[in-house]
């Protein structure tokens, strides 16, 4: 089976792979002060607690992450507990075969030409990524499957956070649909601007974006992903199609592209 791993700022996301299947998947928070040796042991828990690898053994890693520190501890891992298993890591070097069309490719985060990579195989393209994680990524890919540019905002659990910390009446509330746009209570109100503001400002940056991408918008495929995107998605009218393993998908890609 191969394990992909899909190291963001806030969150790490592990899915255990079995052909091109997803069998199993994990979310757990990204710490960059955990060592190589915490990781191991975090990993061996949770690959120990699933019944579907009794018996069964991981036999390919690949991995990629945002956060470099957290990067050289995976990586020391996979040498000291994974000696014997074969490791993808995605970095400069790694056969991806997007490519990508930035004034300074170095600066497009892993994460990104993982997911590009995983949009083009699955719905072609031209297409746009929107990744709610940390930030909300918006990632424009051409119809001859280059990376051409993207988008970034405040993501959704950051911009609460924000809002929280500086409002002295207000406070973190359920990040869920309330039940209706104009609110008769604070809480509500709160989570009318949060899943409705996030919902306008994804179409109206989308039908930009789609606007550049192709001579007639509707031919650009629009695919969501990340953590945050059930919030959103039902509410936001330029969305095509959600797929929450679209970076496992992508690393899966990935490793089969530079293994034997």
């Amino acid at each position: 089976m191969l394990l992909a791993i899909d190291v963001g700022n806030t969150h790490t996301v592990l899915g255990l792979f079995e052909g091109e299947e997803v069998i199993e998947h994990w979310r757990i928070a990204t710490d960059a002060r955990r060592t190589a040796d915490e990781i191991a042991v975090v990993l061996q828990g949770l690959l120990g607690q699933s019944p579907l690898l009794k018996g069964t053994d991981v036999d390919g890693i690949v991995l990629c992450s945002t956060v470099p520190s957290v990067l050289n501890e995976m990586r020391e891992m996979c040498r000291r507990y994974y000696g014997d298993v074969t490791a993808v890591i995605v970095e400069p070097g790694i056969r991806t075969g997007v490519p990508v069309r930035m004034d300074n490719p170095k600066e497009v985060g892993s994460d990104r030409i993982v997911n590009a990579l995983a949009a083009i195989q699955l719905y072609g393209g031209p297409c746009v990524i929107v990744d709610f994680g940390t930030a909300t990524s918006f990632d424009a890919v051409s119809a001859k499957g280059e990376y051409v540019g993207a988008v970034t905002a405040p993501g959704i659990e950051i911009s609460v956070d924000a809002l929280a910390a500086a409002g002295a009446q207000l406070h973190k509330v359920e990040l869920i649909r309330p039940r209706s746009v104009i609110a008769k209570n604070t809480v509500e109100a709160l989570q009318a601007g949060i899943i409705y503001g996030f919902a306008g400002q994804v179409d109206g940056i989308v039908e930009r974006m789609a606007a550049e991408l192709a001579d007639d918008p509707d031919d650009v495929t629009v695919v969501a992903t990340g953590s945050a995107a059930p919030l959103v998605v039902s509410e936001a009218r330029s969305i095509d199609v959600h797929e929450p393993w679209l970076t496992l998908i992508g690393l899966r890609l990935i490793y089969n592209r530079n293994t034997p």
